[in-house]
């Protein structure tokens, strides 16, 4: 296949299905009316806003990038909603298949992992937790209660109620208090900054307004929270699963992808966070590409491989260190 028919094949499932998703109205967020003024817009989109990059100088030991795998844990509860057997089971997948042969991976090439884990999601499959735990490398975050949308929540008291819900299982099922927040859904409502911030997390992977680590602005003020983002491009999730239908069925095409994401991060000495589902990229044919991305990286001399939270903790420290 030439290269210009895959690129072709990438911008058609991005117009498709990511760039529609991702520019949808949430609830709780009224458009931008179309004669708004400077001040209007301004105002709309300050929210939560970039604010400082805070990439390193250099990454530990002289590595020339940090590679993050991270898996959002989903399973049973994307189809809460309209929990029919069937496609209830395709989330299931993700904790009886998916998950062990993820670790395996993970397991035979020594690589850490982040694992943001709806509360709910664990509750279903508690063997999941420890069987994350066993290989002492992989870190827990927090991914919503039952996977809620928090925008259509609209209410502070109840969204910050399963944020509390949400720390404290996982707290308990660990032994641990999560320091990582992914947002369900990707998706913030007005007060989930500020909620986030109090609960004490460490850094928020959320947001996609760059590349590199950098803070978060809570309406045009700095948040202290650290944000390492993410973005659809470097997602199994349009390319494998819109409608459970696989708009992208051929793995090798979507490690092309990620290899040239890996590749300009590599030459840029910056970050690159790779998001993924158990039951999505816990499939046979994908599971084998992910292990060719992971052999590919490892042999490039200078690949730091990290959880968030040790990107986050480093970051943090050298940040420390330039203002001092």
């Amino acid at each position: 296949m030439s290269c210009n028919f895959r690129v072709f094949v990438l911008a058609f499932v991005l117009k498709l299905f990511v760039l529609p998703a991702a520019a949808q109205e949430q609830p709780g967020y009224p458009p931008i009316p179309i004669d708004a003024t400077e001040e209007q817009v301004r105002q709309a989109v300050n929210l939560v806003r970039a604010g400082q990059p805070l990439m390193p100088k250099a990454w530990p030991n002289g590595a020339r990038v940090a590679v993050c795998l991270s898996f959002d844990v989903d399973n049973e509860l994307l189809w809460r909603r309209t929990p029919l057997p069937v496609p209830l089971s395709q989330g299931e997948y993700g904790a009886t298949t998916g998950l062990p042969r993820i670790l395996d991976l993970l397991d035979r090439h020594s690589i850490p992992a982040s694992f943001y884990i709806p509360a709910m999601s664990a509750a279903l499959h508690p063997q999941m937790i420890q069987d994350i735990l066993k290989g002492k490398r992989h870190e827990i975050g927090v991914h919503g209660w039952m996977h809620e949308n928090l925008p259509a929540i609209g209410d502070a008291a109840k969204e910050e109620q399963l944020l509390t819900q949400s720390i404290d299982y996982l707290t308990k099922a660990t032994g641990k208090r999560p320091v990582g927040f992914r947002a369900p859904a990707w998706a913030f409502s007005q007060f989930t900054l500020d909620q986030i911030r109090k609960a004490g997390f460490l850094y928020d992977s959320s947001f996609m307004a760059m590349d590199e680590p950098y803070e978060l602005l809570a309406n045009g003020q700095k948040s202290g929270m650290i944000e390492l983002p993410i973005n659809w491009i470097a997602d199994d999730y349009p390319y494998y699963e819109p409608e459970a239908s696989g708009s992208l069925p051929d793995p090798e095409l979507v490690f092309e992808i990620y290899k040239g994401e890996f590749d300009a991060a590599y030459q840029e000495h910056s970050l690159f966070v790779l998001t993924m589902h158990p039951h999505i990229t816990g499939h046979r044919s994908r599971i084998a590409t992910l292990e060719k991305l992971v052999l590919y990286m490892k042999q490039k001399p200078g690949v730091w491989f990290a959880t968030l939270e040790q990107v986050a903790d480093y970051v943090k420290t050298q940040e420390k260190e330039a203002t001092r």
